[in-house]
């Protein structure tokens, strides 16, 4: 009894000594997930607060000048003055009148500051931004209201109808007027096709179906010119009159004003519709003002578009490859150079695969494919159809850069499959593709996944090869519509993690930038987590149908 009662005290002494000779590395550990967790989490949480606020609307200050100079505008940043006390920084949207975006502000200078409740933010088609007050509504030479109570009231009731003609005429512009493009060329196309062909009789034939198409399309473009000429005809002469701080007049179309609010008047409800607005605006219209304003619809379907294209096309290619390697490759030093190469193409940088893509897959391919299939096009315009970047090129490119790591995740899920449950396939008459079909696939297709989920993170993120391979700094035709053949592959597209450099770093108001670059990037997130959280889902339901197998 002694003897058990001591072998115990031996057997929890050694327990002790062996978890306090471990505990610094248990603190080790423990400490730096912590610090990898808070990093991670302080980052994401730093660009959701940024990026989520950014339209939020922040109130109007009036500022008074020692000088007697009135500044209105939003305070946006404080800090202290070098030369002694506070400073603030106002965006004043004023460019017309000062030259500036913004302007800083010492506490020195600066003899009281109000909230004016008619103070109204205006953001229009162009010219930016605009902090001013509302004097009157105009008609032409008629006065419409004459004071800003008035003024403000008859803005509120006229704007709506105004905008809605306005959008009407862009629609026409933008697609109806490019659907009649578009049957021109095709009929003019195929008249240099038959000039090509040497075949005068052809030629005939599709130079009169070409004029009986322009004959069309001049009087399908007389009816448009009327709608459009009528739509802007109801819109015009309809302007309101704002003063600004300084003393100036301006009168802005009344169809030129996106929106207006007075922040300052403005309750949770209001602040809340206008916040709606703007998030809608940003999701599903053009961008405008250098991309600086507007919206990234295209950008975000391009970014969705292009990313799974990508793991369309890379999935097949790293999965066979890595079935390949795993299953049927035999040990050797071929084997093990080509693992070698493989790995180290994981360390490329990614500029190396955009040179490739550009020299190969648009020069080489794309070249080739227009000089087949693609000519006439390339006579009558002057301008290459696949000889150029686009959106297949761009996702062809970024699946050879992430073609490494779909290639030795897949391998080792296919590793992971039991050898018994191989062997036990064997014996039951199998063979070798059938045991792989039918027993390995499907118990790796969660570590597959894992692959393709990383791939597709990188994939979405890259920048440097898109600059070289399609993506565009303005690209309003979407890579996929509901134009016939529907899927462009040919097209120039916008990317979300270009537009954020180019917003960020090529925009001549980097101030004013500055919070777009947080929502672009905010949105890039957001876009690329549910991407993979639908990935996850996908994986989590292989692994509940394959519960024997785990990754």
């Amino acid at each position: 009894m002694s003897s058990d009662r001591t072998r115990r005290r031996r057997r929890r002494s050694t327990h002790a000594a062996l978890a306090a000779h471990g505990e610094p590395w248990v603190w080790l550990t423990g400490g730096a997930l912590s610090l990898a967790t808070a990093m991670i989490v302080g980052l994401l949480g730093y660009i959701a607060v940024r990026g989520a606020g950014t339209f939020w609307p922040r109130p109007l200050d009036l500022v008074e000048l020692a000088d007697g100079r009135r500044v209105l505008g939003e305070e946006v940043a404080r800090e202290d003055d070098p030369a002694g006390g506070a400073r603030r920084l106002l965006r004043t949207a004023d460019f017309e009148f000062t030259g500036n975006h913004f302007e800083w502000l010492g506490d020195a200078a600066i003899r009281g500051t109000t909230r004016p409740a008619d103070a109204a933010v205006v953001e229009r088609l162009e010219g930016g931004r605009l902090h001013a007050f509302p004097r009157r509504l105009l008609h032409g030479d008629e006065v419409i209201a004459d004071t800003p109570a008035a003024t403000w009231a008859a803005f509120l009731e006229r704007h709506p109808a105004a905008r809605r003609r306005w959008r009407e005429a862009w629609r026409i512009d933008k697609h109806d007027r490019a659907a009649l493009q578009r049957r021109l060329r095709d009929a003019r196309l195929a008249v240099v096709a038959r000039d090509l062909d040497a075949d005068a009789a052809g030629r005939g034939a599709a130079a009169a179906r070409e004029a009986t198409v322009a004959a069309e399309v001049a009087a399908q473009e007389r009816v448009l010119d009327e709608r459009t000429a009528r739509l802007r005809a109801e819109n015009e002469g309809f302007g309101v009159e704002f003063a600004t701080a300084g003393g100036a007049t301006l009168v802005v179309p009344l169809a030129d004003i996106v929106r207006a609010w007075r922040p300052n008047d403005l309750s949770l409800a209001g602040k809340l519709a206008v916040y709606g607005s703007r998030w809608g605006e940003f999701l599903a219209d053009d961008p405008r003002e250098a991309n600086s304003a507007g919206g990234v619809f295209p950008a975000i379907w391009g970014t969705v578009a292009m990313t799974l294209i990508m793991a369309l096309l890379v999935a097949p290619f790293g999965v066979l490859a890595a079935l390949y390697l795993r299953e049927y490759a035999t040990r050797g030093p071929v084997t093990s150079a080509v693992r070698i190469a493989i790995n180290n193409l994981a360390g490329v940088p990614s500029i190396v695969y955009g040179a490739f893509g550009l020299g190969f897959f648009c020069y080489v391919l794309g070249g080739s494919i227009d000089d087949l299939f693609f000519r006439p096009a390339l006579v009558a315009d002057g301008q290459p159809t696949f000889g150029t970047g686009g959106l297949l090129w761009a996702s062809l490119t970024l699946a050879l850069l992430t073609l490494p790591v779909v290639i030795v995740a897949t391998e080792e899920a296919l590793a992971a499959v039991p050898n018994s449950m191989r062997e036990g396939s064997y014996a039951c008459g199998a063979g070798k593709w059938q045991t792989i079909r039918r027993i390995v696939l499907p118990r790796a297709l969660p570590g597959i996944m894992t692959g393709l989920i990383l791939a597709m993170a990188r994939g979405a993120g890259e920048v440097a090869p898109l600059m070289l391979v399609g993506v565009k700094k303005l690209a309003l035709d979407l890579p996929i519509d509901g134009t016939f053949p529907f899927v462009h592959p040919e097209r120039e597209f916008m990317h979300l993690a270009y537009l954020i450099y180019d917003v960020g770093f090529q925009s001549p108001n980097s101030q004013a930038a500055k919070p777009m670059v947080f929502t672009i990037t905010f949105l890039l997130v957001g876009i690329i987590a549910l991407l993979n959280v639908t990935a996850v889902w996908i994986r989590g339901r292989l692994r509940r149908r394959y519960v024997a197998q785990q990754f």
